[in-house]
């Protein structure tokens, strides 16, 4: 315990002799708005999940540093240029995109601070049902479908390869979209809330050796995009009329009605939740925002 004392009061002491002006608020919130886009930018992107991996090491770097570990600091220090760089060769995709997305967009100071006023629309008993009965009714005549739903992750760039749609879901719409000889046919279809943002998209195929090989292009890119986001995959067979769904990685073959349901009526619970939290957080920014116009108008009455 006296080790763990005396390396946190080693680093609070400099602190302790800081005074901080108007200028080192204004810098502080500055940087607090840039790493705010950062992590934000991130999460939407595969370098989330590489974010998760540097804590991990941070942690355990922590860790090493508490109780004396020498040899595995050692290699934490001259190992960090060469991961750095490896970092930005890797991802060089995704930086690259983020510059031109910075070039491109205006700015805003304020709304990173307190969260963005939309809300998505939630996924709806509706567009479960025209879901599955489109995924049936094509499944019945072997018709190929690949219909990626998306999760926390967004999938901008995958929607960026195919034609914007933006159109709310319907079982007919899904069934004229991927009818043989359609212009729309070929490649996924990615599905945002209630509403389908684009088709004919080109997805990543997964490399595992897991996957039958009997299975063809559709079935490995559900499984590719499972993979790399966390995603919600339906998949009908063209050859066989068979359906089958994927997520993380994990291909579930020859699916009922019933079984592609209640996986719906999950994706359904989890995704309400999540916006009832956004809209919670929203709701107390604007009952402040309300009470702090009320207080300035009652000072100016009196």
């Amino acid at each position: 315990m006296e080790t763990i004392k005396d390396f946190f009061s080693g680093l609070l002491e400099p602190l302790q002799m800081v005074k901080i002006g108007i200028m080192d608020c204004v810098e502080i919130l500055i940087i607090a708005i840039l790493i705010y886009n950062i992590i934000k930018w991130m999460k939407n992107t595969r370098a989330w999940a590489l974010m998760k991996g540097v804590v991990v090491l941070f942690v355990f770097y922590l860790i090493a540093v508490l109780l004396n570990f020498d040899v595995i600091l050692w290699l934490f220090q001259n190992g960090i240029m060469v991961s750095i760089t490896a970092i930005i060769i890797l991802f060089q995709p995704e930086l690259r995109k983020a510059l031109e997305q910075l070039g491109k967009r205006n700015i805003n100071l304020v709304t990173p601070l307190f969260g963005s006023s939309q809300v998505e629309e939630k996924f709806s008993e509706e567009t479960i049902n025209s879901l599955v009965k489109a995924a049936c009714d094509m499944a019945k005549v072997k018709t190929g479908a690949l219909m990626i739903i998306e999760g926390e992750q967004r999938l901008d760039d995958y929607e960026a390869t195919g034609i914007m749609v933006d159109a709310k879901i319907s079982s007919e719409l899904l069934i004229n979209i991927f009818e043989h000889n359609t212009p729309l046919h070929d490649g996924a279809v990615i599905i945002r809330g209630n509403r389908i943002t684009a088709a004919t998209c080109y997805l990543p195929l997964s490399d595992s050796l897991r996957i039958s090989k009997e299975l063809g292009t559709r079935h490995r890119a559900a499984v590719g995009i499972s993979e790399v986001t966390d995603s919600f995959t339906i998949v009908v067979s063209e050859q066989t009329g068979s359906i089958s769904i994927a997520r993380n990685g994990e291909l579930s073959r020859n699916v009922s009605r019933e079984f592609l349901y209640d996986r719906l009526k999950e994706l359904q619970s989890q995704k309400n939740e999540e916006g009832t939290k956004k809209k919670g957080i929203l709701r107390l920014k604007n009952d402040k925002e309300k009470n702090s116009k009320s207080e300035k108008k009652a000072k100016a009455g009196r």
